[in-house]
Formats: C-alpha cells, sequence, structure tokens
C-alpha cells in the first residue's frame, strides 16, 4: 500500500523485521481507512452524502501514509498514531471542499466537484463539517495535538487568502507564489509527519527533520502538480489542460513566462494569447466562437508545455525535493529514512 500511497517500493523493507514493519504500517492504514468511514457517517441524509462524496472518490492517503511512516522512528502505529492520521486527512479532505469553490473548479478525483453538484453553500459547509470533525478527533490527543492543527488551519486559511489575493505590488511573484505553497500543502504534509512522531513517542530531536521534509516536499509537490496542469494528462487526471489557467489559478509555469516577458518579445505575446483566450465566461458567446477560442487556449497552453518555463518549473520542483532528503540528515539510517527520500523523489517523477 506504500507503493500506491508514497509510490515508494516496498523492497526497501528487506529483513524479516523491516517486513513486519511494513506490515504494520498497511495495516494502520486499513485502520485509518475504516475508521475514516466511520468518522464520515452522519445522521443527516445530506451531510452523509456529501461528506462521503469526495472521499469515495479515491485519493492516495498520501497523508495517513506519512504518518504511519514516521511512526516507526518511536513505538510504531498506536491507536492515537492512526487517530491523528485520520484526523490529518479529514483536515485535507475538507480543505478540497473550500478550494474547489475559492478555484471555482469543475473536477476533483475524475468526478465533478462538490460545489457543481450541490452549489457553492452546501460544498463550503460541509468542508466546514469535516473540519470540525478532523477538531473532534484532534481534541481527544490532548493540547499538543490541537495547538499544533490549529496553526496548520492557520496556515492553509492564510495560504488561500494569499493565493486569492495575490502578490502585493512590492512582493516578488515567485516567492510570493512559493510561499502559498508552503502554507497550503508543505503545512499540512508536514502535520501528517509530526503527529507519527508525537503519538509514537518518537525523540524530540527527528522534529525539525520531519517539519523541514514535510515542508520542502509539500512545495515540490505542488510544483510538478503545475506541470501535470499544463500537460495531456485529462485520462490520468480527469482534468483538461490548462484547468488551473482557467480558473486564474496562478502557477509557477506562468509566473516564469510572465517573468520572462518583460525582456522577450515572444514569452510576451504567448502570455497575452493565454489572457485573451483563457476566460470561459462569456457565456453569451456564439458556439462556434467559444470553440475557436478554445482551440486557441489549448494551443497556447501547447506552446506553454513546451517552453522553457516548464522544464524551469521542473527544476525548481527537484531542488525542493533534493532540500527534502537533506533535512533528513538527523534521521537515522535504515528503512524508514530510504522510504521518505523515495517519496520525494518519486514526488517529481509522476505524472498524477
Amino acid at each position: 500500500m506504500l507503493a500506491v500511497s508514497l509510490g515508494v517500493d516496498e523492497r526497501l523493507f528487506a529483513t524479516p523485521s523491516e517486513r513486519r514493519m511494513l506490515r504494520a504500517i498497511e495495516q494502520g492504514l486499513d485502520e485509518v481507512e475504516t475508521g475514516l468511514l466511520g468518522e464520515l457517517a452522519f445522521g443527516d441524509t445530506l451531510a452523509d452524502t456529501t461528506s462521503r462524496y469526495l472521499f469515495e472518490a479515491g485519493g492516495k492517503r498520501v497523508r495517513p501514509a506519512l504518518a504511519l511512516l514516521t511512526a516507526q522512528l518511536g513505538n510504531g502505529v498506536t491507536p492515537e498514531v492512526v487517530r491523528a492520521a485520520q484526523a490529518v486527512e479529514l483536515t485535507h479532505l475538507a480543505s478540497l471542499y473550500h478550494d474547489d469553490v475559492m478555484d471555482e473548479a469543475v473536477l476533483r478525483r475524475g468526478v465533478a466537484s462538490a460545489h457543481q453538484v450541490w452549489g457553492n453553500s452546501v460544498a463550503i459547509l460541509t468542508g466546514d463539517l469535516l473540519f470540525a470533525r478532523a477538531s473532534v478527533i484532534i481534541a481527544s490527543l490532548g493540547s499538543r495535538a490541537l495547538e499544533l492543527q490549529a496553526r496548520t488551519f492557520e496556515r492553509l486559511v492564510l495560504g488561500q487568502l494569499h493565493e486569492t489575493v495575490g502578490p502585493s505590488p512590492t512582493d516578488d511573484p515567485v516567492d510570493h507564489y512559493v510561499q502559498v505553497l508552503a502554507d497550503k500543502t508543505g503545512s499540512l504534509i508536514t502535520l501528517a509527519g509530526l503527529v507519527g512522531l508525537i503519538f509514537s513517542e518518537a525523540s524530540d530531536a527527528y522534529y525539525p527533520a520531519i517539519a523541514g521534509f514535510g515542508e520542502r516536499v509539500g512545495v515540490a509537490f505542488q510544483l510538478v502538480d503545475d506541470v501535470i496542469d499544463i500537460t495531456d494528462a485529462s485520462q490520468t487526471t480527469g482534468k483538461a489542460p490548462g484547468t488551473d489557467l482557467r480558473a486564474g489559478v496562478p502557477t509557477m509555469p506562468l509566473l516564469l513566462l510572465q517573468r520572462d516577458a518583460a525582456s522577450d518579445e515572444t514569452a510576451a505575446a504567448l502570455v497575452a494569447r493565454i489572457d485573451a483566450t483563457a476566460d470561459e465566461d462569456d457565456a453569451a458567446a456564439d458556439p462556434a466562437e467559444r470553440a475557436k477560442r478554445d482551440e486557441a487556449f489549448l494551443a497556447a497552453v501547447a506552446e506553454l508545455r513546451a517552453h522553457p518555463a516548464t522544464e524551469r518549473t521542473l527544476a525548481e520542483a527537484r531542488r525542493w525535493a533534493d532540500a527534502a532528503i537533506a533535512a533528513l540528515d538527523p534521521i537515522p539510517a535504515g528503512p524508514i529514512k530510504r522510504a521518505l527520500a523515495e517519496f520525494a523523489e518519486r514526488t517529481v517523477e509522476r505524472d498524477s
């Protein structure tokens, strides 16, 4: 199951004791999944349906897998680790409902986004319900976990806020965007790794390493997502190329292209074509005109995909992944350190 969740080769766990460790992680993932099904059950029929919607659409359970993996640096998969992993995944799931409303996303995990099915208000309230349920779980685990989750939630909100309003005139757009990624993605991956340590009673000496790893690998993960957004990967992602660009969500390839445009007429012309063809809101437009505009947009996205800005985005993702691996230096050599490093490496190799 680690192969599915984290892209980790399970042959890293080679000795009998390491195989037992792997089986404990896999059993823990089963317990997390079973527990999540229970947490997503509501007496209200609508809440029960909407809360399960994105969960049942799939997901790799990356964050619970990380929590269970880092727990092996302490006493292993305890009941508290399993509960904390459930809370982290519920927090992630809740954020998807809210993000899709903010980004006006049409699809999520290959199905219509929740707000497309039930409207914005129901989608937002479903996210609120899941945040509340995650908080109930965390509260049962003590004040340390509650403070950590609250600070992570604060960062999630700030990341979304800063993405929504964009950089100030004095901000560098690229630096601003990287901070958004750290807040929206890195913080939650960090939370997953830290609860695994905390509730397995692992050494405090490991906390800075796992925190540094989570922050950096989260940025790398999202930078690769930016590249996937402009690839023709609809069969694996369920999204058409350029979905984020059409929603007005800034992505690193476009930001780097815009930086190039200041001194490169070809880059400036491509930015202009993307801006002119990305808007889908003109419902009054003639269908033939809309089709022509869509074709022009996809052509511009293909050109962006082939532009050096996209390769530079991948290079930046690799740099963040390498920094994540370097952060693991204080972690003892063994299968856990190797698995975390491989997860970082696989992050920049994935296509969905």
